[in-house]
């Protein structure tokens, strides 16, 4: 059994090491420590592989909170104290930015935090009844497995939907349906907590039977989708309360429906929308874009200032929820929205739009590099705030922005959107060197 000291930490959380020529990824381990490892894949210049005996521990080492965590694949970092994960990723986006980016932020924005455990609102759980076993697993995959790991509770979904875990596997014993039914969508609003069942066969009438008496028992409401996005709809109570979140700051309220995209932690998005806005610093007389604009979480906060706002998102469906979301708000008169593809921008769409004061930009995984590869004198905002899910993503953005197109990353910080696992969530801020 090989040993070795853990250098350093990657941006999935495991310990990085050095063996015999080889860099070895070691889940479980974390930097300063001594460890045993057993290699389950292994390739001529690295090994993937798990802690088997921490020789030396960490003084960040935690007792993981949640009973499954050696097993269950939805958090990496729950052995990592919680300060120290965001130190973690704060490190893993400086790297990406100098690596990648060939950039450095002039200054390091603080960390934003949030609830430690209880804080995911959105989560898409698989369901498999496993016949050899004659029972139904609800819950998150095992760690490297298609397996759905055998989950009586989570401590980072909102305690009443953590309890409903075996009891929605009960139910599905109960299902005519049982072998139909792969997954449950969980969208948990100020108002409901909607459950979206994906059906794949006709519920009977005493299917119906049960899944109302369960949403009585449990005060939820179950949403259906049979096919696509399109088939996803209200089932039973019909009466129930739409889902929606709010950002009281901003005198915003946001509907939407449980399949559309909205971040998983709405305390986490509350402060990541008034930091983006304290750095956009939005005027009464100012033109400003919001690219990726999503249903308008930063296009109606921005409104509110008084600019106007053009929202820029590629979902039609989007669009039209953004527009209803401005209208619902009072907020119609200065904001607009426009359904373009932003992977496919080029410099005479982009000058069609129309020259801005700023930019807010929150793109998803794959960055907006088409979109800030096509700014030119005529077209660049003097500010640009970027927020990110993906840092490598970020990174190679800024260093075109930086490096191309005359700006300066003035800062840059994380936001632990997604405490207890590997996830990096960051914001930017760029501005236009002046030309002298």
């Amino acid at each position: 059994m090989n040993t070795v000291v853990i250098e350093s930490l990657d941006q999935d959380g495991r310990g990085i090491a050095h063996y015999e020529g080889k860099v070895i990824f070691i889940e479980g381990a974390l930097i300063g420590e001594r460890v045993t490892y057993s290699s389950f894949r292994k390739k001529p210049s690295f090994e993937n592989a798990v802690a088997t005996s921490i020789l030396k521990k960490s003084y960040m080492r935690v007792e993981p909170k949640c009973a499954h965590f050696d097993m269950c694949g939805g958090c990496s970092m729950q052995h990592l104290d919680f300060r120290a994960q965001v130190a973690v990723k704060q490190r893993i986006l400086e790297d990406n930015l100098q690596r990648i980016g060939k950039v450095k932020p002039a200054s390091i924005l603080p960390p934003i935090y949030g609830e430690a455990w209880g804080y995911r609102q959105r989560a898409r759980l698989s369901v498999r009844h496993v016949i050899k076993k004659n029972k139904t697993l609800v819950g998150f995959h095992e760690k490297r497995s298609s397996f759905i790991a055998n989950m009586q509770s989570c401590e980072i979904l909102p305690p009443k939907i953590a309890r409903l875990l075996p009891l929605l596997a009960q139910m599905n014993e109960q299902l005519s349906i049982r072998d139909k039914l792969p997954q449950i969508e969980v969208a948990v609003g100020e108002h409901v907590d909607v459950l979206v069942l994906r059906i794949m066969d006709a519920l009977t009438p005493a299917d119906e039977v049960l899944l109302k008496a369960f949403a009585d028992t449990h005060q939820v409401q179950f949403w259906t989708q049979t096919k696509g996005p399109e088939t996803v709809k209200p089932f039973y109570p019909l009466d129930a309360p739409a889902l929606s979140y709010s950002m009281p700051e901003f005198g915003v309220t946001m509907p939407y429906a449980p399949t559309e995209f909205t971040q998983v932690n709405s305390m986490l998005n509350r402060l990541m929308v008034s930091k983006a806005l304290r750095l956009l610093a939005p005027k009464a007389d100012e033109l400003i874009a919001d690219f990726f604009c999503g249903l308008g979480n930063f296009t109606l906060p921005i409104a509110r200032s008084g600019a106007q706002v053009l929202g820029i998102e590629g979902s039609d469906a989007l669009v039209k929820r953004a527009e209803q979301n401005a209208s619902y708000n009072e907020l119609s008169a200065n904001t607009e929205f426009q359904t373009m593809n932003l992977f496919e921008m080029d410099e005479a769409a982009l000058a069609k739009l129309g020259k801005f004061n700023k930019w807010l930009v929150d793109p998803p995984r794959d960055g907006a590099f088409a979109l800030v590869n096509t700014i030119t004198p005529e077209t660049a905002p003097e500010r640009i705030v970027y927020v990110s899910c993906n840092p490598a993503t970020l990174a190679r953005d800024a260093e075109v922005l930086v490096h191309a197109k005359g700006y300066v990353l003035k800062a840059a910080g994380v936001m632990n959107m997604f405490p207890h696992t590997s996830h990096v969530e960051s914001i930017a801020l760029f501005e236009k060197i002046a030309e002298e």
